[in-house]
């Protein structure tokens, strides 16, 4: 197997991230991939547009799977990833451009709310002091 320096950087750089920084990867991923489905559907590349489609679906349920169901809010978010499934199998089957316009912007509002909300937990962070040495002086 041939050595390869920018498969193992992307490799360490993803097994590195925080839970966080893993899930704003993932809704990045999925708004790219949702715009790649519009503009192939504009250019009528319906290949391109399944393709993308089937990708941001395999993502939302993946992200549906990784709830924690012992929070309150993974129920909503879970009626929230089956909702925005449904409406990318209607845009898959039927090409409806409508439908895909009306959930991009919900997803990406949805990814920003969560990078608030990473960026909130850090500043937080940031503000509780440092923990002091263990056990006194050696």
């Amino acid at each position: 197997m041939e050595n390869n320096p920018i498969q193992h950087y992307k490799e360490q750089s993803v097994n590195t991230m925080t839970s966080g920084e893993l899930l704003l990867l993932l809704y990045d991923e999925l708004v790219k991939n949702l715009l790649r489905c519009g503009l192939a559907l504009d250019k009528q590349e319906y290949e391109v547009m399944e393709a993308s489609a089937d990708k941001s679906m395999d993502i939302l349920r993946y992200l549906d799977d990784t709830l924690d169901d012992q929070y309150p809010i993974s129920h909503q978010l879970h009626r929230l990833y089956e909702y925005f499934i449904y409406q990318l199998t209607r845009v898959k089957i039927g090409r409806n451009k409508k439908v895909l316009d009306e959930v991009r912007p919900r997803i990406a509002e949805l990814r920003d709310a969560f990078r608030q909300a990473d960026r909130n937990v850090a500043e937080e962070a940031d503000k509780r002091p440092a923990p002091g040495p263990k056990g006194g002086a050696t």
